[in-house]
């Protein structure tokens, strides 16, 4: 019976130090963007120049065309803000790294702009961002249009809410 067991743990033991490279690999820039990049190394001036005028057009054109999205920090901060609550595969949309550890977003904080009750007559929070939020345990808190809600992180991917000075709740993301 325990060598049933070997066989498994051994290959466990054997792949986490890969999925740890794997978590730990950079991405690799689009080539169109490192096209641009690989252009300083050109000694000469007219032709580094021509260089960039050529790879700046060719990714300025991937841009208009949507095959190129350049995100700063605050945009892809925000975009997080937006997904918070969702439950979405690990993704290295965002790049990947102890950066997108720094800027996970852990809590939100929004006004409620409505309210609505669901089937089991649970209340539902739609946020000023436009976010869904449905209550899924506990007394009601009597929120009301206007009210701050703040919406932090739990135990085992639940969502915790304080609306005001009021205990919380616990919520759950509804798709829009």
């Amino acid at each position: 019976m325990r060598s049933v067991w070997i066989v498994p743990i051994a290959a466990l033991a054997l792949a986490t130090p890969a999925l740890a490279k794997d978590k730990d690999a950079k991405i690799a820039p689009p080539p169109v963007y490192q096209a641009v990049v690989d252009c300083r190394d050109i000694a000469d001036s007219a032709q580094r120049l021509a260089c960039f005028d050529r790879t700046v057009g060719v990714m300025a054109s991937a841009t208009a065309e949507k095959d190129l999205v350049v995100l700063d920090r605050a945009t892809m901060r925000e975009t997080r803000k937006g997904l918070f609550g969702f439950n979405l595969p690990k993704l290295k949309l965002f790049g990947g790294g102890s950066e997108d550890e720094r800027d996970e977003v852990k809590e939100i904080e929004a006004g409620i702009a409505g309210l609505g009750s669901a089937s089991d007559g649970y209340p539902i929070f739609v946020l000023d961002d436009g976010g869904r939020w449905k209550q899924t345990e506990g007394r009601n808190i009597y929120a009301k249009v206007g009210d701050r809600i703040k919406i932090k992180r739990a135990l085992l991917g639940s969502y915790m809410a304080m609306v005001g000075k009021k205990a919380g709740v616990r919520v759950m993301r509804l798709s829009n």
